[in-house]
């Protein structure tokens, strides 16, 4: 049997309300959907984020689940929640990885590739 398998898109955006230059707080949110791409049902149990600002400072972070759930997806169906972050920089970057489990009790990993943080005026 094919195993268990996951895909991740990832929207970012920047939180100007909740950011402040003066103060080096520059926050963005991050919206994530996950598809179950494989032939399985499963569920993402936990994750793992590495968050990076330009001056290299890297936090990681490890939890269970994910803004509270730990969605079982049949094959086909997809996830989507938003969580935000604050880096001391207007750029950055996150990765990440989520811990999954298939119906038949198989362990797999699905990758979150890195993608950037940016502030909009950052790019000029």
């Amino acid at each position: 049997m094919t195993p268990a398998q996951f895909a991740c898109t990832v929207v970012t955006q920047y939180l100007p309300e909740e950011s402040s230059s003066s103060e080096q707080v520059y926050a963005f949110a991050y919206t994530i959907t996950v598809r179950n791409t494989g032939p399985v049902t499963a569920q993402l149990v936990a994750r793992h984020w590495i968050i990076t600002d330009s001056a290299g400072h890297e936090e990681q972070v490890r939890g269970l689940a994910v803004v509270g759930h730990q969605p079982v997806l049949k094959p086909g169906e997809q996830f989507e929640y938003t969580s935000w972050t604050r880096l001391a920089t207007p750029r950055g970057q996150m990765k990440g990885t989520f811990f999954c489990i298939s119906e038949d009790a198989h362990w797999f990993e699905t990758p979150v590739p890195e993608f950037e943080l940016l502030l909009p005026q950052a790019l000029h």
